[in-house]
């Protein structure tokens, strides 16, 4: 049987494929419908003859002691139909690859990266739909609503920077998802503009965010010369504010990472001032933080958002007392956070 070596030929200097690995993938791929077939012979191969495209498998033959002492061909009857509906298969894959490679275009490879683009309106013919198309240089990316920020409103021609959710190819072309709200766009806007975070000298250990309104980012290094947490405010805040101002205003907490858990959710209880932190439950991360009488509404946050927030980026959960509440007296009562 043959396949046709033209076609292999023309897709190769059309495409730029490499013939070599295209005939690798088809030997794969017949190889595996072989040995689907009802009496294949365990260890053939399957060999395509580059310069005629006929294809053979090869079987081993064994003696009584089950050595290899030759091969013979085990080329099932019906295998030509096979063989010719599996290059085709290929082929029409490898096209398809090759279009979206070229659809992509520049965009080949960037998702989890920040992009700008320019609102061109709502997606969909709902007139109650948040959904926004932005546009992308000759691609196109959806912000759906929930992957907005809830206070801000996008108008025509606004220029705005988002998140690269995910990129798919369909029959329509490219499919670009975007986020404003997701927390890696906040991660990745401090890559922007903090160096030290982007050559790996401070690390963003974790982050938790309640878009719109306040973000907690815990970082760290390893050099003991760089204090990670003013390398990532900036001198004057200028770093720091550069991603607030992006953020059209949302707080945000850097807070220094510590092995220590109990260090670690005092200073994530930021910023609000701790008085102690006392590990409760090492196994099931709960963990007691006692504040001054007049920090207790400070550390728990409005609608419970600040101790919620550092049950998040800690992974542990926090439960807030008052020091007049403090349990070593025997008193009740205090704020609860489970990350």
């Amino acid at each position: 049987m043959d396949i046709s070596m033209g076609e292999l030929r023309t897709l190769e200097a059309e495409l730029g494929l490499d013939l070599n690995v295209l005939i690798e993938t088809i030997e794969a791929a017949l190889l595996h419908a072989y040995n689907r077939v009802p009496g294949s012979v365990k260890g053939a191969r399957v060999d395509f003859d580059r310069s005629t495209g006929k294809v053979t498998v090869w079987a081993p033959e064994l003696d009584e002691n089950d050595r290899v002492i030759g091969e013979f061909d085990d080329t099932p009857n019906d295998f030509g139909r096979i063989a010719t509906a599996t290059a085709r298969s290929i082929i029409a894959q490898r096209l398809r690859d090759a279009e979206s490679a070229r659809i992509l275009g520049s965009f080949q490879g960037k998702q989890g990266q920040i992009v700008s683009g320019t609102v061109e309106g709502r997606a969909g013919r709902d007139p109650q739909s948040r959904d926004l198309f932005v546009e992308l240089g000759e691609n196109r990316g959806i912000l759906r609503a929930e992957e907005q920020v809830p206070s801000e409103h996008y108008r025509h021609g606004d220029l705005i920077r988002a998140l690269i959710l995910d990129i798919s190819v369909g029959p329509r072309g490219a499919s670009i998802r975007l986020s404003r709200s997701h927390p890696d766009f906040v991660r990745r806007l401090f890559e922007t503009e903090v160096p030290e975070i982007a050559d790996g000298t401070v690390e963003i250990v974790s982050l938790a965010r309640e878009a719109g309104h306040r973000s907690k980012v815990a970082v760290w290094s390893a050099d003991e010369n760089v204090a990670a947490k003013g390398a990532v405010i900036g001198h004057n805040a200028q770093r720091v504010r550069a991603v607030t101002q992006e953020l059209n205003g949302e707080k945000i907490d850097i807070v220094e990472y510590d092995d220590d858990p109990a260090l670690f959710i005092a200073a994530a209880l930021s910023p609000a001032q701790v008085t102690r932190v006392d590990i409760v439950n090492r196994e099931a991360r709960q963990a007691l933080a006692v504040v001054p009488n007049d920090q207790a509404s400070l550390a728990i946050g409005k609608e419970a958002q600040n101790v919620r927030l550092a049950a998040k980026l800690t992974g542990w959960s926090i439960d807030i007392r008052k020091e007049a509440e403090d349990p070593a007296a025997g008193n009740r009562g205090g704020q609860n956070a489970q990350a």
